[in-house]
């Protein structure tokens, strides 16, 4: 007697229900789909139970025939492909046929739907996949499809369902995930006959967007839009204040099909590189629109991963124009405005992006030119040297006789007529009236709109990054006298083998001592009286943890970081006026002055309002 046998058809279907149906929200996934390819303007979703005791979709598209209504619910019925062109150039959202028969298969189901040649309407109800009887019926045209009881056939899935509002909580962001892919459509979601929300039909996808995230974050957003050749991309985009713990506000559309893609995702978090910490992601809304043959949708059962024929391309263009987008903004925002008649009407939520200001007369430690290089790098107190331990001898180095260049004090000549420098460029922090410092960590500084705090440290930190990344040549070293010796472990010393070359650019001479070794023979003069040990160990294990897979230049960049948080000023750390007034004239200068290079805002502000509010001046 065989072993093997072929399984029944039931038990094949609840089989393929189990890789499609995983929920209730699955179900109305699935449903919402075949709604929108048969041309919907109006969807309304009801749910009882938590979707438990019902799941209903109702349309109003160009429903089905008889003889339709008895084909879809067979297994691979699909009116969407053909043959091997179609397969690859899906421009439906549903294609192979297996939602309503793998529903059919674990719920007790009904169909009633009608076509505009038909004058009356078809009902279908199958339970547990099998046909109980099929009537005519008057009904408008389009579709109602309800799935009772699911999964009352297969008791070991139905036990792995949450309580009723967690897995109304996953039919809510379904549904709002798919009502954020198509404005123009109308949205209904009703919850034990209540009304849970409904998005009416727009014609701007801003208004969408503002519906589904709320008012407030949308306000926020930046636009994002872009084509290159035959690939168009528009969305939005939030600034880094409303970055979220997980991924959970991202929305990523291809084609109009919402998609979990990594491609796109990575290139979104390249994309805000530098303005996120660790750990926190963004809110964001990215539409991808390019030829149906140039992405593969068939790739899992649920239809939400996808592969781009070109990754490359794809990645390469999501990233580089959320940079220019983000960066574009932070740029506007910095343009001079007039102030209001009413100081606090201008406030609003405390923000590291908000502010702006008016231009005032300069005083003159404003732009001083008579001292050179103020921002001392030890800051403006003298170290105490630590004692040395027994037994090791104290790094020395050669007497520096040249002012360190990662901070010159030189100022740019007077640009010529048609060479002017944006508003947003030549005023800002140097134009704030300098209170003091705070803690020896914090500078307080008064600007037009309210109180303005800038962490010296983050501040500093992104100043010296850039003036590294943007460094041409060779960076000024300082060469030990007695070289240090660093032990790593084998994984870090392979990373670092392969930047020894990369490094000495940046002023960090390196050499293989043997094993996993390396001898420190020159580091860069902004390093000279840090922890040169601590430092490589730390580079190594930033290399070997991003792997040079992604890109030297990416691993370089963290080696930037690296040096710059290790060069930049700390906190409790005095400075003297004319320190605070040079970081803040460098602060202009850059490219990204509003965080640094690891995310951490560089500044935030109370307005007068906020101010007023919290003394109780004013009630609201």
């Amino acid at each position: 007697m065989s072993n093997i046998r072929i399984l029944p058809e039931i038990l094949a279907n609840k089989i393929a229900a189990g890789e499609v149906v995983e929920r209730p929200a699955s179900v109305v996934k699935e449903l919402v789909e075949n709604a929108l390819d048969a041309g919907s303007s109006r969807v309304t979703i009801n749910i009882e139970k938590g979707g438990r005791s019902l799941v209903e979709v109702a349309d109003n598209g160009s429903g089905m025939g008889q003889d339709d209504a008895l084909l879809a619910l067979e297994r691979f019925a699909t009116s969407k492909i053909q043959n091997d062109n179609d397969l690859f150039s899906i421009q439906t959202l549903g294609f192979r046929g297996e939602a309503l028969p793998s529903i059919a298969a674990v719920s007790k189901m009904t169909l009633v739907t009608r076509d505009s040649r038909s004058e009356s309407g078809v009902a279908v109800r199958i339970h547990g996949g099998k046909i109980i009887d099929v009537t005519e019926t008057g009904a408008p045209v389009g579709t109602v499809i309800s799935a009772a009881q699911l999964f009352y056939n297969t008791p070991a899935r139905r036990k792995f369902l949450k309580t009723v509002n967690t897995e109304m909580g996953h039919i809510a962001d379904v549904t709002a995930g798919m009502a954020l892919g198509r404005c123009r459509v109308h949205f209904k979601l009703l919850h034990n006959g209540k009304t849970v929300k409904q998005w009416p039909a727009v014609s701007d996808p801003a208004q969408r967007v503002a519906a589904v995230l709320g008012q407030v974050e949308s306000d926020a957003l930046v636009p994002l839009s872009a084509t290159s050749g035959d690939i168009a991309l528009s969305g939005y985009l939030g600034p880094s204040r409303l970055a979220r713990s997980t991924s959970r506000g991202v929305y990523l559309y291809v084609n109009g099909r919402r998609v979990r893609d990594r491609v796109i995702q990575h290139a979104l978090f390249d994309g805000y590189s530098g303005r996120l910490m660790k750990g926190r992601f963004p809110l964001a809304v990215v539409f991808l629109e390019l030829p149906f043959d140039q992405v593969d949708v068939n790739v899992h059962p649920t239809k939400q991963e996808i592969r781009f024929v070109n990754q490359r391309r794809v990645h390469n263009l999501v990233r580089d124009q959320v940079e220019l987008a983000l960066t574009a903004a932070e740029r506007r925002r910095w343009a001079v405005t007039p102030p209001a008649a009413d100081p606090l009407e201008r406030g609003a939520a405390v923000t590291e992006a908000s502010f702006s200001y008016r231009i005032r007369p300069k005083k003159a430690v404003d732009r001083p030119s008579d001292v050179k290089n103020p921002f001392i790098y030890h800051g403006g107190e003298p170290r105490r040297k630590k004692p040395t331990a027994p037994g090791k001898a104290q790094r020395s180095f050669p007497r520096k006789t040249e002012t360190p260049p990662f901070e010159s004090d030189e100022r740019p000549a007077t640009p010529k007529a048609g060479d002017q420098r944006p508003l947003w460029q030549t005023s800002g922090f140097g134009d704030l009236d300098v209170i003091g410092q705070f803690h020896g960590t914090y500078i307080l500084c008064q600007g037009p709109n309210g109180l303005i705090v800038i962490d010296q440290h983050a501040a500093h930190e992104r100043i010296v990054y850039e003036q590294l990344q943007g460094r041409k040549g060779r960076i000024e070293s300082q060469r030990l006298l007695m070289p240090d010796t660093v032990e790593l472990g084998f994984a870090e010393a392979q990373a670092l083998e392969a930047l020894i070359d990369p490094l000495d650019q940046m002023g960090l001479e390196l050499e293989p001592f043997g094993g996993t070794t390396f001898v420190v023979k020159s580091v860069p003069v902004m390093l000279d009286d840090r922890n040169v040990a601590g430092i490589i160990t730390e580079l190594a294990e930033k290399a070997a943890e991003l792997g040079l897979d992604s890109g030297l230049e990416k691993v370089l960049d963290e080696c930037r970081m690296v040096m710059a948080c290790h060069h930049a000023v700390r906190a409790n750390q005095r400075l003297t006026e004319k320190q605070i007034s040079h970081m803040l004239i460098q602060l202009d200068r850059c490219g990204d002055p509003s965080h640094c290079p690891h995310g951490r805002p560089t500044w935030i502000q109370w307005t007068v309002r906020d101010l007023e509010k919290a003394f109780k001046r004013i009630v609201s």
